[in-house]
């Protein structure tokens, strides 16, 4: 059996020709940790961590690699409650990010060891093409931060997108005006949804809710500060739509707690935060238990978006209401190099794209093409 005898990290990062955001911040850069694990065959496989590169890239070097170095990865169960275990204190922070890239690319490599997709490798895909929805537009700045809006989503519109996932969040008046903007634009039969990530007090996010009810939103995601669990009840308790979040949580645990509290219609985990492929699944089985529909967070690079694409083909469908079944897939509309590195399938007409059949996750990535972007890089080995 092929053993792992290397684990290679690159960071990366690249600046935005325009500043672009949310309501919580602004992005001037994109930062990103992709992890690369190779064998004594050659074989290898992809992972990345995660929102906090620089922390999870120690946490990989000083606790995680030793566990890994010189295994099988086709034990990739064994190795994620050994990871686990070593956390320590640093349950749902930058640790489980590491840990996250690291299981990741350990069911990369183990799929492409039997010649298999990821999906398979889980118990077999249950579709073939997913739904996609454009993630974006984003606040400039200024005084007014949808000023692009309607010039943004009818491109999306030409690209075949049939759901759009505005940011959302400056005041509630101009969120009302900026969603009923964009629904006469997309028509009755497009999704909307919006995103406000984390910037309203519960009451102002009722208040922006209540004047974009008229939109038909398919959901609301992250009203609130993720922590505040009395929030996310407050607000799911006034609203008639959909409160959705969960990218922020770091492990079942977390999601646990929110789904006792009642108040996530739809949850969103991200692969590169939760525990990988690992820590998903255990999402996933516990949203089953609620009856909650799940679909990956996807905000990253081109390894993050084909990890999910093999996450979501695996995942139990669930009607929400919108025009296709979930889990849809999140897709970046920022101008993302990293994600066009390979890029995603292209979307048909009807709004979705062909989920790659292996092996792997289906993406073919070399450290050569990563050169542009590289602004650190270091290597544990057996």
């Amino acid at each position: 059996m092929m053993k792992i005898t290397e684990i290679r990290g690159f960071h990366l990062s690249f600046p935005l020709a325009e500043p672009q955001g949310n309501a919580l911040t602004f992005f001037r850069k994109r930062d990103a940790l992709l992890v690369q694990i190779v064998t004594d065959s050659g074989l290898s496989g992809w992972g990345e961590a995660g929102n906090s590169p620089h922390a999870a890239g120690a946490f990989i070097r000083t606790r995680l690699a030793a566990l890994v170095l010189g295994q099988s990865p086709a034990d990739f169960g064994r190795h994620y409650l050994t990871m686990c275990a070593a956390l320590g204190y640093d349950r749902r922070g930058a640790g489980m990010m590491g840990i996250s890239a690291i299981d990741m690319a350990l069911h990369d490599l183990a799929a492409r060891m039997y010649g298999i997709s990821v999906a398979t490798l889980l118990g077999g895909a249950v579709r073939g093409k997913l739904f996609a929805y454009a993630s974006g537009p984003f606040f400039r700045e200024g005084s007014d931060p949808y000023h692009a809006y309607d010039r943004e989503a009818e491109g999306y519109l030409k690209k075949h997108f049939k759901a759009l996932k505005p940011r959302a969040g400056f005041t509630p008046h101009a969120d009302g005006a900026m969603a009923m903007g964009l629904r006469r634009m997309i028509g009755k039969d497009s999704a909307l949804m919006v995103d406000i990530n984390q910037g309203y007090t519960a009451h102002a996010a009722i208040q922006s809710a209540r004047r974009m009810e008229e939109a038909g939103l398919l959901w609301i995601e992250e009203p609130v500060q993720p922590e505040d669990i009395g929030g996310y009840q407050t607000v799911a308790r006034a609203v008639p739509q959909a409160i959705a979040g969960g990218e922020a949580l770091g492990n079942v645990r977390a999601f646990r707690e929110f789904l006792a509290a009642n108040t996530l219609a739809v949850l969103q985990p991200d692969l590169s935060v939760c525990g990988g492929y690992s820590g998903l699944r255990e999402i996933a089985a516990l949203a089953r238990a609620y009856d909650v529909p799940v679909m990956p967070h996807v905000f990253g690079t081109t390894v993050n978006f084909h990890a999910s694409m093999q996450m979501a083909a695996i995942l139990e469908g669930k009607r929400g209401g919108g025009p296709a079944p979930y889990p849809f897939i999140e897709y970046d509309m920022m101008d993302n190099p990293l994600l066009q590195l390979c890029p995603p399938p292209p979307l048909d007409a009807d709004g979705t794209l062909s989920v790659p059949d292996g092996p792997g996750t289906g993406l073919e990535l070399s450290p050569q093409r990563l050169d542009p972007w590289i602004v650190g890089r270091w290597a544990e080995i057996l």
